[in-house]
């Protein structure tokens, strides 16, 4: 499977590493123990088994990271929904296919992944007053989930 993934700009990335620190400072789950060499902030535009037909990506793009909340057992830095950022994903999901289709994609900057029901609450409230910012993403690239590499897009 191979992924497109929308990177954010410098403040932004940096801020989500912040967060990052704060929760593994905390003893909770966060992606800063995550050591593999891919491993940055991004924002996961689609899963498909081919990016053939991908169109060129409109880059710039503004967002706003609005709240810190849970999505399943993920804890998210979630992304407003801009018009501009579900145009791209649906011009990207209309040529590849794959996962989450328009009505499934929910952006958002993930913090910690299989967050236990037992520490939700704590990561939650450490990370409650985390204010929004605005930001825009950048660049792109694609991960390749059987080779574990990402390449630039």
């Amino acid at each position: 499977m191979h992924t497109v993934e929308l990177l954010p700009s410098a403040e932004p990335a940096s801020r989500v590493r912040e967060l990052w620190a704060r929760l593994q400072k905390a003893g909770l789950p966060s992606l800063a123990t995550h050591a593999h060499g891919t491993n940055r902030p991004h924002l996961t535009v689609v899963t498909a088994s081919s990016l053939s037909g991908l169109p060129p990506l409109p880059l710039p793009i503004a967002a706003t990271l609005t709240e810190v909340r849970l999505l399943g057992r993920a804890l998210v830095w979630a992304i407003e929904p801009s018009p501009s950022l579900r145009a791209l994903h649906e011009a990207v999901w209309s040529s590849v296919g794959g996962w989450p289709s328009p009505e499934e994609f929910v952006p958002h900057l993930s913090l910690a992944l299989r967050v236990p029901p037992s520490s939700q609450a704590a990561a939650l409230q450490l990370l409650t007053a985390v204010p929004p910012m605005s930001g825009s993403f950048v660049a792109a690239r694609t991960y390749d989930t059987e080779r574990r590499t990402a390449h630039p897009l």
